[in-house]
């Protein structure tokens, strides 16, 4: 499945929920179909478009997208610039937290586009472009033992592939280049943020998740990050936050 070595870029807009939803979503169409289905959902109708609760660059729940996915459906697009699919994303990479040769500076705000409810060629149809999923679930529920949640994590994305997980950014994770993240106790919290959770591992004798960012790759270790697993660290196995890590099961076929 190409979509697993995909990294995205969410631009300088607050559509990180629609991202880590849409990356992982797209990834178990793919998945479950043995690799025949590789629809690349459309991260700009998520953002622009879903209104349960959502609001945009503003920010947004992850659990919320998997409810749009069921009752609306999410047309196809690829990232910025790519036409092929019906609406492509609409606003430019952009370097995140880094000095980059590759990609301007973000700018210092962005507003997401209108929704457009139309395909960006003439020749596709929005409506027969959305894709519907079944209805997405909490892969752990609160009040579980501490160290349930991870476990079931780590079943899930083994069973069935990538889940959308949360966690809290802290200001030393934007300097995240390899290795084992572990947050510093003292380091300052800067608010929530949705990833794709795409695997686990051991380094060094540390457990830790794979996680795949949407800052395009020339942040942190080509995109992609580890974060040290089994300690609830910055709350990524918390299912209080935001709905906590959820997931979704494309319609069978």
């Amino acid at each position: 499945c190409p979509s697993l070595k995909e990294i995205r870029d969410q631009a300088n807009c607050g559509s990180c929920w629609a991202f880590g939803s849409t990356e992982a979503m797209t990834d178990r169409m793919c998945i479950a179909s043995n690799g025949t289905v590789t629809t690349h959902l459309s991260a700009q109708d998520v953002t622009s478009c879903d209104k349960l609760g959502d609001m945009g660059c503003n920010g947004g729940i992850p659990s919320s997208v998997y409810s749009y996915w069921a009752l609306s459906g999410i047309v196809d697009g690829g990232n910025y610039g790519d036409k092929s699919g019906c609406w492509s994303y609409q606003l430019e990479p952009c370097a995140h937290h880094v000095n980059s040769s590759k990609y301007p500076a973000c700018p210092d705000e962005v507003r997401a586009p209108k929704c457009a409810r139309k395909c960006e060629s003439e020749d596709k149809d929005w409506t027969k472009a959305k894709v519907k999923g079944e209805k997405g679930y909490s892969v752990c529920q609160q009040g579980e033992l501490e160290g349930t949640c991870a476990i079931k994590m780590a079943a899930d994305i083994y069973q069935n592939g990538p889940i959308t997980g949360m966690f809290f950014v802290k200001q030393d994770f934007l300097a995240y280049k390899s290795g084992v993240y572990e947050p510093k106790l003292l380091s300052p919290p800067l608010g929530g943020h949705a990833i794709k959770i795409m695997g686990f591992g051991t380094e060094d004798g540390k457990d830790y998740w794979l996680v795949a960012n949407s800052w395009n790759e020339d942040w942190g270790d080509d995109g992609y990050f580890k974060i040290i697993r089994g300690k609830n660290a910055c709350q990524i196995e918390d299912p209080v936050i935001n709905g906590g890590p959820v997931a979704g099961h494309p319609k069978s076929a």
